[in-house]
């Protein structure tokens, strides 16, 4: 059985980590609502974008444009298909990165030869470990999505899709569904179904002013859609950041509630212990008291009987 100093040992250890997963448990919060913040700030401007888009193709549904696939429709494209997959830096964050890994492994056995680009130190060293080559690592982004770190990626990726080495493009990343649930899923993001855009809302039914576009509408709509991937992007960085967040509050605030009760038990067993102990002191002190009342007894007895 441990002895008090040893629990007590153990209790001051459990205190100084319960400080520690506290401390991090409010600084994933304090992430958390500044990059929920800064996306608010610039999701008007892509919705903006997204409107453009919408308007181009209410004015004419038969463009032809490298971006979205044919008026025919949907077609097997031939070629590399690259997958842009957003993990984090670091770690004790629950099944956040195993999750993203899963969906990443499970996308990629589907088609032949594809093409990585990784986010994150934890999805760079899973892939290089398990010797799946990666095609380009974007240090330093999973902890700090910008919309310049998401305009870098999508410059990387339009430029190897508009050479056509890549034919097709999809992000893999963990969408933040509400203040509890996150799911890590996977978008294909070039090209685009004209359905994502064609789809018009009642407010756009309202405008019936004709549009007209210069130098013409292939050219708008090729200035249009680079920006609009710049922010899917960085609203998946965005995502996948304030998921990675709230997965490592769930994961401190479980620790805690483990560390609590852990303490809660062994506060139990030292109170035990020690009460043990003082017991055992007062029985030690009470035998001690009585022995000597009795030897006392005997020696005023003795004396008694020299005396006569």
């Amino acid at each position: 059985m441990a002895t008090t100093k040893e629990i007590k040992n153990r209790i001051k250890s459990v205190r100084d980590t319960q400080k520690i997963t506290n401390a991090m448990y409010l600084i994933a919060s304090t992430k958390l609502r500044k990059a929920k913040s800064e996306l608010d700030k610039t999701r008007p401007f892509f919705n903006c974008l997204q409107g453009e888009i919408k308007r181009i193709f209410r004015t004419s549904e038969e463009i032809e444009n490298k971006y979205f696939y044919p008026v025919t429709g949907e077609h097997e494209l031939h070629g590399s298909y690259g997958y842009l997959v957003i993990t984090a830096d670091k770690g004790l964050a629950g099944a956040y990165n195993q999750n993203v890994i899963k969906e990443a492994l499970r996308l990629m056995q589907e088609h032949e030869n594809p093409k990585l680009f990784v986010v994150g130190e934890f999805g760079r060293h899973y892939f290089t470990s398990h010797n799946i080559p990666i095609e380009q690592s974007f240090l330093y982004t999973a902890q700090n999505p910008t919309i310049h770190r998401a305009r870098e990626i999508s410059a990387v990726l339009l430029d190897l899709f508009n050479r056509q080495k890549l034919s097709k493009i999809f992000v893999i990343y963990t969408d933040m569904q509400g203040a509890i649930n996150s799911q890590a899923c996977s978008t294909r993001l070039l090209p685009f179904h004209r359905a994502q855009f064609i789809t018009p809302d009642i407010q756009e039914k309202e405008i019936k002013t004709p549009f007209e576009f210069q130098p013409s509408i292939e050219k708008v709509l090729d200035n249009i859609v680079p920006s609009y991937v710049t922010g899917f992007i960085y609203s998946a960085l965005i995502d996948s950041f304030c998921s990675e967040q709230n997965a490592r509050m769930n994961a401190m605030d479980s620790a805690n509630r483990n560390a609590q009760e852990l303490l809660d038990e062994l506060s139990v067993q030292y109170n035990h212990i020690r009460q043990g102990a003082i017991t055992q002191e007062i029985t030690e002190v009470s035998s001690g008291a009585k022995s000597m009342r009795k030897k006392a007894k005997m020696k005023s007895v003795r004396g008694g009987v020299k005396s006569e």
